[in-house]
């Protein structure tokens, strides 16, 4: 009588088993299905800032070959943690003989988020002054209930082959208590 029993729950956990070998194939057919425009990651940008608590996270792709005098674009993706109708991006350059924005470029824009999507797009376009590595600063912004909220980043653009380089200064030595440092001379 016990074994009777207990055939029928193990013949149950192996049709269990069964079902779901064959739920996984369709689960891939599923998967295989066309990207939408609204679920496309913002993996195919070159770098995303995300803060905890942040407002927005802001990716970037640089678009063509940074060259001296020539202007480039950035195309930026601002995507929003919490849901805004409007916000308002700001580009500066650091240091404006490194670059400066294009003649046809606002320094700052309004836009609005679509009802919905979570992120917008731009394409900011700027014009490298010199080669190395150059940085554009992009600042999303909104207003709240308790004040207008912030997230800043730096975009890195490098133009030609100038800057990558780490250039050691000084001599490396040891102190008192035998770290390493580096000592820096007048030379």
């Amino acid at each position: 009588m016990k074994i009777t029993n207990v055939l029928p729950a193990v013949s149950l956990l192996a049709l269990a088993a069964c079902g779901t070998e064959v739920a996984e194939p369709a689960a891939e057919v599923t998967a295989s299905k066309p990207v939408t425009e609204s679920s496309k990651p913002a993996a195919q940008f070159d770098g995303t800032v995300t803060k905890i608590g942040s407002p927005f996270s802001i990716s970037y792709k640089i678009i063509g070959t940074p060259v001296v005098g020539s202007p480039i674009a950035v195309e930026l993706r601002v995507a929003s943690s919490v849901e805004f109708q409007r916000a308002q991006l700001s580009y500066t350059i650091p240091d404006d003989s490194s670059m400066v924005l294009h003649e046809a470029q606002p320094q700052t824009v309004e836009a609005e988020f679509a009802d919905n999507e979570s992120w917008l797009d731009e394409r900011v376009t700027v014009v490298p002054m010199r080669e190395g590595r150059i940085y554009l600063n992009v600042a999303a912004s909104a207003e709240a209930a308790d004040g207008r909220i912030t997230t800043m980043m730096a975009v890195p653009i490098q133009v030609g082959a100038g800057g990558r380089e780490l250039e050691e200064q000084g001599e490396l030595g040891t102190d008192e208590d035998g770290e390493a440092i580096r000592i820096l001379t007048n030379e």
